[in-house]
């Protein structure tokens, strides 16, 4: 059962008892990511996901809490939100609300803990996406997508120089706006009732007022006069570039604009990324890599993303093929899924393959309380049923319709990552 409420700050809880455990999972989400950035400010979300264990107004040090708690933490953020959790004893479980109580009420940041970690995120800046082999390719093939949306921009920021250049109070100004109650989701799944989830929540997080921007998606932009429209123009043109870099073979890039996180398309989609490139028996590994030998390894993905996203395929070409055979072959098989059904045995198979790694994925307590909160965030009811019946609704006609309305040229921007000879 899923049970929910709401603090009178705006705080939403959701919560779900399993007494299979003696652990508990404390997930905090909060509505902001890269897409809440300025242009010329980019890679503040992220940096203020690493300043969140720098240390509280009560709290000087995060991680040492969590230990003596017997607990384990972490967090992430992408293009739309920014999460945060904590998995310790039922006992100790008090420790998590305080922690992240305290963290959403206001950070202790001086300029030189804010210097410490732009250095350490300007490090990972060059380590992941400028020194290593492929790690600029979101830098290139995102912007030829989107030429409105924020989501041109990867959750790293556009260049270092964006993070150089943030100050203390660019900072703090970011995190005031954001990491309020009434924009976050508290999702608690263990051995904890729900009674005593909304006590503890009350007692840790109702003192905490509301913020004072009252985020929305159309506020305006800090450091900027415009607004977040968040409205990205249909292409009408196929979008093409090449680079060269210093990498051992050549990568050809496609991307397809797709639905959003909402619509049925985004489920569809989901499904025929595996159709593509899912396991040795998927169309692309089985057609290019082991009968054509044109590549040597191929990915088919969707980004989730709240507002209309991206369908990717990447794939690392063998050696003496173009980027234009190998992407001339992906048309081909594209070509396929919009003139022919998948056959029911390959579909069923594909869909089977969703439905038990959706299953499995919800058993692990941390992964149901993270799925939830998404969940909640964009709207469903309950995480676990409502998507497996959005997956198992999905048809053959469905993917043919929805192959037939995506993969056209003037849909497709295409990267062609090129080796320096």
């Amino acid at each position: 059962m899923i049970n929910r409420y709401t603090l009178a700050n705006g705080l939403r809880i959701i919560h779900h008892e399993d007494t299979t455990t003696q652990m508990v999972a404390v997930n905090l989400l909060y509505n902001v990511g890269a897409r809440n950035e300025d242009p010329e400010h980019t890679g503040y979300a992220h940096l203020i996901e690493h300043l969140m264990f720098e240390g509280s107004v009560n709290i000087p040090d995060y991680d040492t809490h969590v230990q003596l708690a017997g607990g384990e933490n972490n967090a992430w953020t992408n293009n739309d939100l920014t999460n945060y959790y904590i998995t310790l004893p039922k006992s100790n479980v008090e420790t998590a609300f305080w922690l992240e109580s305290d963290r959403m009420l206001g950070l202790a940041l001086t300029e030189q803990s804010v210097e410490v970690q732009k250095g350490v995120v300007i490090e990972e800046f060059k380590q992941r996406h400028l020194n290593r082999p492929y790690g600029d390719v979101q830098h290139l093939i995102r912007p030829m997508a989107y030429k409105q949306h924020p989501y041109r921009w990867p959750t790293i920021g556009i260049t270092p120089k964006h993070i150089e250049q943030a100050t203390l109070a660019d900072v703090m100004g970011f995190y005031h706006r954001h990491y309020t109650p009434d924009n976050a989701i508290l999702s608690v799944v263990g051995n904890i009732s729900f009674d005593e989830v909304v006590r503890l929540s009350e007692k840790w997080f109702g003192p905490i007022k509301k913020g004072k921007y009252a985020a929305t998606r159309t506020e305006a932009l800090p450091h900027s006069t415009c607004t977040e429209s968040f409205h990205e123009p249909l292409q009408t043109r196929i979008r093409r570039r090449t680079v060269y870099r210093n990498v051992p073979s050549d990568m050809l890039v496609m991307a397809f604009h797709m639905g959003d996180r909402k619509s049925k398309e985004y489920h569809v989609c989901d499904l025929i990324t595996d159709i593509l490139a899912a396991g040795q028996s998927s169309r692309l590994i089985q057609h290019l890599i082991h009968r054509d030998r044109l590549l040597t390894s191929v990915d088919a993905y969707i980004q989730g993303s709240l507002d209309t996203g991206l369908l990717n395929i990447m794939g690392r070409l063998a050696e003496g093929v173009t980027c234009k055979e190998a992407e001339d072959a992906v048309w081909s098989e594209l070509k396929r899924l919009k003139m022919t059904h998948v056959p029911s045995e390959e579909f069923n198979k594909v869909r089977n393959r969703s439905e038990s790694e959706r299953t499995f994925n919800n058993i692990n307590y941390l992964n149901h309380a993270i799925n939830l909160a998404q969940m909640e965030l964009i709207g469903q009811d309950n995480s676990l049923t409502d998507e497996l019946n959005r997956y198992c609704s999905v048809t053959a006609e469905d993917v043919k319709q929805v192959a037939n309305r995506i993969f056209l040229k003037k849909n497709c921007s295409v990267l062609y990552y090129k080796r320096k000879k």
